[in-house]
């Protein structure tokens, strides 16, 4: 029971580390020590210290470390990154034991690092709470194993199924909450998406304004270059890729990115995006965007507001199928639907 408690208390502190850890996995660590927690630590930034690292830090005396016992979210590294392996840390302090809750999927790691630790001595037990730790990670775990982004699709749509009004304006569908909650996402994953008509008729700036946090990478997808240049998207506060069938150009800020091969133009911009070390993508719209990643089975999770408002007619909301419900909650007067892939 209590060494369920210590990886819970793991597992919260791994997920501070939202929003600035990528591409790296999220992961925590709670060191013990009879029963008392001495140190705890998890991946703050991206090439900055480990978990593991940040934890023996934080404890004042080091002499207990070899009666301790370490929680970790994810098996210790065994491989020089751009920090030394963590396995090596743990091995050093020579830890009596070492708990973790899920083995690294990634194949420069694989296993490795418990092998490591076992070898040196230190007594290993594996797979606790591991299904909380697989859904913690499973940006990482999609990225190792599916060699592309996790995928959030995200909409609001009226309580008669319009993503937006005929001539495609949209405001506002959600509420004031539900808008500072997708800035909040924003803020959490690596990257926005949407497609040519979104940038059109809504000219969003797709950053973060309602909440603290970095702005994402902006997407565009824009096959025929038919935006014009003055659009927010342009506007060189932020890092933005075009995805076209046409033009090969990188700017400051913006970079065109021509893919050759209409027919896989999704799959090849998530695989380009991998390439890129981008984790995951929130796609915002529109309902075309939405629906091909939806009929090409390229999303992980859809988060769908359901407002009050009517509008009669409109721009119907994309079609969810292959997908199982993962859970409803209330923001304001509006329904958020969660929905992950089946």
């Amino acid at each position: 029971m209590q060494d369920i408690l210590f990886m819970r208390r793991a597992l919260e502190l791994a997920a501070l580390g939202r929003g600035t850890a990528s591409p790296n996995p999220l992961v925590g660590c709670v060191i013990v020590h009879r029963g008392r927690i001495i140190g705890e630590g998890w991946h703050q930034k991206y090439g900055g210290p480990h978990a593991e690292v940040n934890a023996v830090a934080g404890v004042a005396d080091k002499s207990l470390l070899p009666e301790s016992t370490a929680y970790v979210t994810l098996e210790p590294c065994s491989h020089f990154g751009k920090t030394p392996p963590c396995a090596d840390l743990l091995i050093a302090h020579q830890f009596r034991r070492v708990v973790v809750c899920n083995i690294d999927s990634n194949p420069l790691v694989g296993g490795k690092g418990v092998e490591k630790l076992k070898a040196a001595g230190i007594e290993v037990e594996t797979g606790l709470l591991e299904e909380e730790g697989k859904v913690l990670n499973r940006r990482f775990f999609t990225t190792i194993e599916k060699n592309r982004p996790y995928v959030i699709l995200k909409w609001a749509q009226t309580a008669d199924g319009f993503i937006a009004r005929e001539d495609f304006s949209s405001r506002w569908i959600s509420n004031a909450e539900a808008r500072r909650l997708v800035h909040r996402w924003r803020a959490e994953e690596d990257a926005v998406l949407v497609g040519t008509g979104t940038a059109l008729c809504d000219n969003p700036r797709l950053n973060v304004r309602d909440w603290t946090g970095n702005d994402p990478v902006r997407i565009v997808i824009d096959r025929f270059l038919r935006l014009p240049a003055g659009l927010h998207l342009f506007d060189q506060t932020q890092t933005t890729l075009c995805y076209n069938l046409l033009q090969e150009e990188a700017r400051e800020y913006v970079q065109f990115i021509r893919l050759e091969n209409p027919a896989e133009f999704l799959p090849d911009l998530l695989a380009d995006l991998h390439w890129r070390k981008i984790g995951s993508v929130i796609v915002e719209g529109g309902t075309a965007v939405l629906q091909a990643f939806i009929d090409g089975g390229l999303w992980d999770e859809a988060r769908v507001f359901r407002s009050p408002v009517t509008f009669g007619r409109g721009i119907a909301a994309p079609r969810l199928k292959d997908a199982g419900p993962a859970g409803k909650h209330e923001i304001g007067d509006n329904l958020l639907w969660m929905y992950h892939r089946a």
